[in-house]
C-alpha cells in the first residue's frame, strides 16, 4: 500500500473513488469506509479522509453519521434530467463553434475521432474491451466540443452534470443485454457523431444544436430510461 500523502495524493485518491462509483462498482447507497477505501486504492487513509469530503461537495456521496458517507442514490428521473442538461449544454457550445468556425487543428482531432469509432465497430467481436475503447473515444469528441467553444461556464455546468452516473459520455451503458442491440445503438451513435463534425464542418448552427439534443435521445434508449 502507498504510504504517500503528498498533496496530489488526496486528487488521486478522489478520482479513483469517483470512477468506482461511476461505473457502479460502488453500488448506490454503499456504506463507504477510509480504510475499506484505502485497502482497496492501495493508498494510505489520509489522502482517502481528505477526497470523501470533496466527493460529498460534488454530490456523489452523502453524509451519514458523525463522519461516515454512502454513494448517493440517484434516480432514473434524475439521470434522465443530467442527460438532458449536458446535452443542451453541449448544444449551446456546438452551436459556437459552428458559428466561430473549426479551425483545422480541431477538425483533424474530431477526425481521429470518428476513424477511430469507425474502426472499433467493425471489429467482429464487441465485448468489454470494445465497449470501453468506444467509451473512451466518445468522452474525448464530447470533449473537444466543450474545449472548441472556450467557454469556461460551459465546461463547468457540464462537468456538475457528469456526477450524476451514466451521464459522463465515458461510461457505455445499455438495458439490454443483446449484443446485437448493443451494436445497432452504437453504430446509430457513431453516425451522428459523424453527422455532428458535418455540420460544424459546414457551419450549420442550428443543425449541430439539434443533432446534440438527439444524441443525448440515443444515450436514453441505450439505456432504455
Amino acid at each position: 500500500m502507498t504510504d504517500s500523502t503528498s498533496p496530489k495524493q488526496h486528487l488521486l485518491a478522489a478520482l479513483k473513488i469517483r470512477e468506482l462509483i461511476l461505473r457502479g462498482q460502488l453500488p448506490a447507497g454503499e456504506r463507504v469506509t477510509e480504510a475499506a477505501l484505502a485497502e482497496r486504492l492501495g493508498l494510505s487513509r489520509t489522502p482517502v479522509r481528505q477526497a470523501l469530503p470533496a466527493l460529498a461537495q460534488e454530490g456523489l456521496l452523502v453524509p451519514v453519521g458523525k463522519r461516515g458517507y454512502a454513494v448517493r442514490v440517484f434516480t432514473a428521473a434524475e439521470t434522465h434530467m443530467a442527460l438532458e442538461i449536458r446535452a443542451t449544454l453541449e448544444g449551446m457550445a456546438a452551436r459556437i463553434v459552428a458559428e466561430q468556425g473549426l479551425s483545422p487543428e480541431l477538425l483533424e482531432e474530431f477526425q481521429k475521432c470518428l476513424d477511430e469509432g469507425d474502426e472499433i465497430l467493425s471489429r467482429d467481436g464487441l465485448g468489454q474491451e470494445e465497449e470501453q475503447a468506444y467509451g473512451e473515444m466518445n468522452q474525448r469528441f464530447h470533449e473537444l466540443i466543450l474545449r472548441a467553444a472556450q467557454k469556461p461556464l460551459l465546461n463547468e455546468l457540464v462537468a456538475r452534470c457528469l456526477v450524476v452516473p451514466f451521464v459522463s459520455p465515458l461510461m457505455v451503458a445499455f438495458g439490454d443485454p443483446d449484443i446485437t442491440l448493443i451494436r445497432e445503438d452504437l453504430t446509430y451513435a457513431h453516425r451522428q457523431h459523424h453527422y455532428i463534425v458535418e455540420a460544424l464542418r459546414n457551419r450549420e448552427a442550428t443543425r449541430v444544436e439539434m443533432l446534440l439534443r438527439e444524441h443525448a435521445a440515443t444515450q436514453r434508449h441505450s439505456m432504455s430510461l
